[in-house]
């Protein structure tokens, strides 16, 4: 067996999803299943560094999951020939310039997204990434999520007919940590510290429409800060200045309706934290995380409006879920393999910085739609 051993510095990964996601559920999985496997004899093995600001919380990751490496020294890690890949974590505000001292190292980058706080900021890492030469990758986990790739599929088979529209609602109630506490990090609700629901899932809902639903083209955009004041991790109240709501309406290159909702502001009342609706000619799907529902026409019942009566039909009866035929993996994990053979293959990993790029570019017009009220063109980035 040969054994491809890539040393991966892992940084920001003290944070819930750092931990959780890439680190648990994707490096430290990949490595107890044996590795990725690549060919009949030859197998890749992440080897990781974890990397913080925190020494008692990098020490705490280490004795709990048994990652031996760990390090507050940044600089020592890039310089370090073993590990040549960066994969950062950061709050946003701070993944920039890491980035750029990463590339400026040789080392191929994995980054979370949003990648930047602006757009030029965000090209930038593009232009400095292919000037070096190194191969470059950005976070778009909701691609590989049961229920979209199930979404995706009834795309692929002509399920829907013509499509009509697409509906999605996004978020649940965080707690402002006055009344109890949050189950959010208090800097996503500072503007000055990267927070913001725009950047947060527009970043997103680029990735999404691009890849199932068509280009985007023009987009307009409601914001909104619900709860202007929170309690933060010592329950110290704070402003909140960054929008924790953010109501979008995007078309497609083909003219297709695409409706996002997204809020840390709504309390739950649907199938799943996440819900995406596509109507269309011949058939309805409502997809989740994991499991997606769907309606053909043959199967749709005929509604009449009528207030004055209860209700005769039971609008959630007449839909039947689409089986989990093949068996889905982690999301995050997932595409941490396909970047892990990217890096050690050359296989093709489409979802690069340029791509990281392009969701940032549409928070940013979001934002400006909402500054302006107006729509406002996608301009293609090149």
């Amino acid at each position: 067996m040969n054994v491809h051993t890539v040393g991966i510095i892992m940084n920001g990964v003290t944070g819930r999803m750092g931990t959780n996601q890439h680190l648990v559920r994707s490096i430290l999985a990949i490595r107890q299943q044996g590795g990725v496997q690549i060919g009949t004899d030859d197998t890749i093995m992440p080897e990781p560094i974890l990397v913080g600001r925190n020494q008692n919380k990098l020490k705490s990751l280490s004795d709990t999951y048994g990652v031996e490496k760990y390090t507050t020294d940044v600089d020592a890690a890039l310089a370090d020939d073993a590990y040549p890949v960066y994969f950062d974590a950061l709050s946003t505000n701070l993944r920039v310039p890491n980035v750029l001292k990463a590339i400026a190292a040789g080392k191929h980058v994995y980054v979370e997204k949003p990648t930047a706080m602006n757009t030029a900021e965000a090209m930038s890492l593009y232009t400095a990434a292919t000037e070096a030469g190194v191969k470059h990758g950005v976070v778009q986990d909701k691609l590989w999520l049961p229920g979209l790739l199930k979404l995706k599929f009834l795309f692929d088979t002509g399920f829907f007919g013509r499509a009509l529209s697409v509906r999605g609602e996004f978020g649940y109630f965080v707690f402002d940590g006055l009344s109890q506490p949050a189950q959010r990090p208090s800097w996503n609700y500072r503007k000055q510290d990267g927070g913001g629901i725009f950047f947060d899932m527009f970043s997103h809902w680029r990735y999404v429409i691009d890849n199932l639903f068509g280009k985007v083209k023009r987009v307009v955009a409601l914001g909104a800060i619900h709860i202007p004041e929170r309690a933060d991790e010592q329950s110290q109240p704070y402003d909140a200045t960054a929008d924790d709501a953010a109501y979008g309406i995007f078309e497609t290159e083909e003219g297709l309706p695409v409706q996002f909702n997204s809020s840390w502001c709504t309390r739950v009342r649907r199938d799943d934290l996440l819900t995406v609706q596509v109507d269309g000619m011949k058939g309805t799907a409502v997809a989740g995380l994991r499991k997606c529902w769907i309606q053909p026409e043959a199967a749709t019942p005929k509604p009449v409006w009528n207030p004055d009566i209860e209700p005769k039909l039971d609008y959630y009866a007449d839909w039947q879920e689409v089986p989990s035929n093949v068996e889905y993996d982690n999301a995050f994990k997932a595409q941490w393999e396909l970047f892990l053979k990217h890096v050690v293959q050359d296989a093709p990993f489409p979802w690069d910085l340029l791509e990281g790029a392009k969701g940032v570019q549409l928070a940013e017009l979001g934002l400006k739609s909402w500054q302006e009220r107006t729509w406002v063109d996608v301009p293609e980035l090149v």
